[in-house]
């Protein structure tokens, strides 16, 4: 990493506490602050980051180019983009999409703390990214308690080059971390700084008895919460928790496209009309889409704007995640109480979006801290409000078993 030393590192970390402690509405924990002052993040990013310009396009940064612009990145209280394209070069500066990037301080704060972390502990990272997750982690704990799988080899050399020049020698070891790390078994705590739609039975089977699971948690609808687990003899069960961001697990993504991979000539879709409206589904109805997420679980959506149809301006696109099944919801521009609804496939697929969110309106708009998810042998199941509520949706019309996630 390049050396910024002359950059006044003490009153950006200050500033970067303050920030997370406003975020969070506390002070930062003791533990966590002298862990962040000691383990400055800027050590842990590489010369080359991307950051959004104003038209929220990426675009590289470089501290040997923009260094002043590359420590501010380091010290906002923000995600910072630390790959793109997998690690390669795109053809197209415009075609740019993250890869890797080191999380909110906010964010990796709120889990650590969610770990609930003692002196002893031996604690399991998925997702090694920058390595400044394991560095605090290594900071409380010391490096001979913690451990870090990352997938990607190029992040993994970085991460672990990190953290031997800030001498906290973490082992760092470059595999899938769906699979945990066998070698360092059985582990008081996993966090993971990937999202996942299904718990990996390795993380689970590696994990002592009343210990913990911390993972960011993604729906094809969308990922936005974080799931808190305990482990229990024959079951785990926990409850989610909002606001956080994460990118899905890379042996658990989906690349559908509606056009390439969903609708098909020939396909004759059935009309109707609906007087829920489409932004209420697929806008900015976070609680209403995390809920639609859980209840549907393989059902995503994309909007479509100004399509070559006419009278329709904007269309909300509904899709099943086999690409065998679809709806699409079009808005005229000007009328705003109904909408024209086609569907093709077995499945009847606006008509399942507006039973769940029927469901979830008649339930007073449940947010995620309502919800839960137990696991057994049996499988993964979601609940709300009360574990014993084995299936919340099983009243849902055209959605049968749809809690069932495994």
């Amino acid at each position: 990493m390049t050396d910024l030393g002359y950059q006044p590192e003490q009153a950006a970390v200050r500033g970067l506490l303050l920030a997370v402690g406003e975020e969070l509405g506390r002070p930062v924990p003791p533990e966590w602050k002298a862990a962040v002052t000691a383990v400055p993040r800027h050590h842990f990013l590489p010369d080359r980051v991307w950051l959004e310009d104003d038209d929220g396009a990426l675009r590289a940064c470089d501290s040997h180019i923009d260094p002043e612009r590359w420590f501010q990145a380091a010290y906002e209280n923000a995600p910072v983009v630390t790959q793109v394209n997998g690690g390669n070069d795109p053809d197209d500066e415009d075609d740019l999409w993250p890869s890797s990037s080191a999380s909110s301080p906010t964010m990796v704060v709120r889990m650590l703390e969610d770990l609930d972390l003692r002196p002893g502990l031996d604690v399991l990272e998925i997702g090694t990214g920058t390595g400044w997750n394991a560095a605090l982690l290594a900071h409380r704990l010391g490096p001979e308690y913690v451990a870090s799988v990352e997938i990607d080899p190029a992040v993994a050399r970085q991460a672990r080059a990190s953290l031997n020049a800030a001498a906290l020698n973490v082992e760092v070891i470059c595999g899938d971390g769906a699979l945990g790390w066998s070698p360092g078994l059985p582990y008081d705590r996993i966090i993971s700084t990937c999202a996942v739609r299904r718990v990996p039975k390795a993380w689970i089977e590696q994990t002592k008895p009343g210990g913990i699971i911390v993972t960011p948690w993604d729906s094809p609808m969308l990922g936005w919460c974080l799931l808190k687990l305990t482990i229990e003899r024959g079951q785990t069960h926990g409850r989610f928790s909002p606001h956080s961001s994460f990118m899905l697990m890379r042996n658990q993504r989906t690349n559908l496209r509606i056009f390439r991979d969903v609708v098909r000539d020939g396909q004759r879709p059935g009309r109707s009309t609906t007087r829920l409206s489409p932004w209420l589904v697929g806008g900015n109805h976070w609680e209403a889409r995390f809920a639609l997420g859980l209840t549907l679980d393989d059902v995503w959506t994309t909007w479509e704007h100004e399509p070559d149809v006419p009278g329709v301006t904007t269309r909300l696109w509904v899709a099943t995640t086999d690409a065998g099944s679809w709806a699409a919801v079009d808005h005229d521009g000007e009328q705003d109480d109904r909408f024209t609804v086609w569907q093709f496939g077995e499945r009847r697929l606006w008509d399942e979006v507006e039973a769940a969110y029927a469901w979830w309106e008649a339930n007073n708009r449940p947010g995620p801290a309502r919800f839960g998810l137990t696991i057994t042998e049996g499988g993964q199941q979601v609940w709300l409000d009360d574990p014993a509520e084995k299936n919340p949706f099983r009243h849902l019309k055209g959605a049968l078993d749809v809690a069932e996630l495994d």
